[in-house]
């Protein structure tokens, strides 16, 4: 399996689950079983979890491995800012805070700082294309990441960023759902609230292998979610969920997406990220033919700058980058053994 054909897996993984999981969101377990059993068809486009993907890939492109919160204010104000004459249609918290705090002429790390939204899972629904940059390189991937995150995000919020990065690089050097959680695991504070949550969630699907799918999804509730807080964007809940439902979904595209959003809460970037982490795996043949064919060019209603990309299109554009800069380390993904036989790859 090629650097490429791992890249376009993960990025359509991640396109499917943010369609798959949008009319879900802030959906109730109960009431997503009762309106669809389990949800495995995709009814509509994507929200801004896939055009912020695209986007961040962008910045990668440009910069490589040189890029700094300067870089991705600089974009955002050339690019993001201008464009936003009204409300930023299905834009985070984070995200609008953001904006705000870089119009009032503000730098990172106030920027993400300055809106008291830093905990939101923003950076972990866009995180993913640090780690098809960096495969293999979970450190790396986790570092490029919070270059961006430093810009819209604070604390856990930079953390959920880290963490999926991590494990999207892990998985793109082809190594087993465990190996790709405990890749994630290693690169946040084992005290944060991102860990803790993590290593719940972990414990819970561990605890009820064989369990059905209702009983498994409040075990995950009862061990994650926070019942009394108002919103469902918070990043330590999101990754742990994702995480846990690629790990119930042992590594499977399909399984580990539609058990993602049968999760409910930020439904669209828990399937995101859980996507993205299971197609980095899996490859593009990975992604069931029926979803693939319903990705197609985003819209840009959040995003205009990127109106008309196809996360396809991304894919190819990050992954010939990294096979002309750094053929070794792209070649990882193309020798999924070498973590198991030899031991992990550089960067676990």
């Amino acid at each position: 399996m090629t650097h490429r054909d791992r890249a376009r897996g993960c990025l359509l993984g991640l396109a499917a689950g943010d369609a798959l999981g949008a009319p879900a969101e802030n959906l109730t377990p109960a009431e997503i079983r009762r309106r669809w059993g389990r949800l495995t068809e995709i009814e509509r486009g994507g929200t801004d979890d896939t055009e912020y993907a695209i986007f961040a890939a962008s910045l990668l492109v440009r910069h490589g491995h040189a890029l700094t919160p300067a870089d991705v204010a600089a974009a955002y104000r050339a690019e993001v800012i201008p464009r936003v004459t009204g409300p930023m249609k299905g834009a985070g918290f984070s995200e609008l805070g953001t904006v705000q705090a870089l119009r009032r002429g503000l730098e990172p790390p106030m920027t993400g700082l300055a809106h008291q939204h830093g905990w939101s899972d923003g950076l972990a629904m866009r995180a993913a294309p640090y780690g098809v940059f960096c495969p293999g390189d979970p450190a790396e991937a986790a570092r490029l990441a919070e270059q961006d995150g430093l810009v819209s995000h604070s604390g856990e919020g930079v953390l959920g960023g880290r963490a999926v990065a991590a494990a999207v690089a892990a998985a793109m050097a082809g190594l087993p759902p465990e190996q790709v959680v405990q890749a994630a695991l290693s690169v946040v504070p084992a005290d944060s609230w991102t860990a803790r949550a993590t290593g719940r969630a972990r414990d819970a699907v561990e605890t009820g292998a064989g369990q059905d799918d209702a009983a498994l999804v409040a075990a995950l509730h009862e061990a994650v979610v926070v019942p009394h807080y108002p919103w469902t964007d918070l990043a330590p809940e999101a990754v742990a969920l994702a995480l846990a439902a690629y790990l119930a979904g042992k590594g499977d595209v399909a399984a580990s997406v539609t058990f993602a959003v049968s999760l409910g809460r930020d439904a669209d970037t828990i399937g995101a990220i859980a996507g993205a982490v299971a197609g980095a795996g899996q490859g593009e043949s990975g992604i069931p033919e029926r979803w693939a064919a319903r990705i197609g060019p985003v819209s840009g209603a959040c995003l205009p700058v990127v109106a008309g990309r196809h996360v396809l299109d991304v894919a190819d554009e990050l992954s010939a980058l990294v096979e002309r800069d750094d053929p070794v380390r792209a070649d990882l993904a193309g020798e999924p053994t070498r973590g198991r036989a030899d031991g992990p790859p550089e960067g676990l």
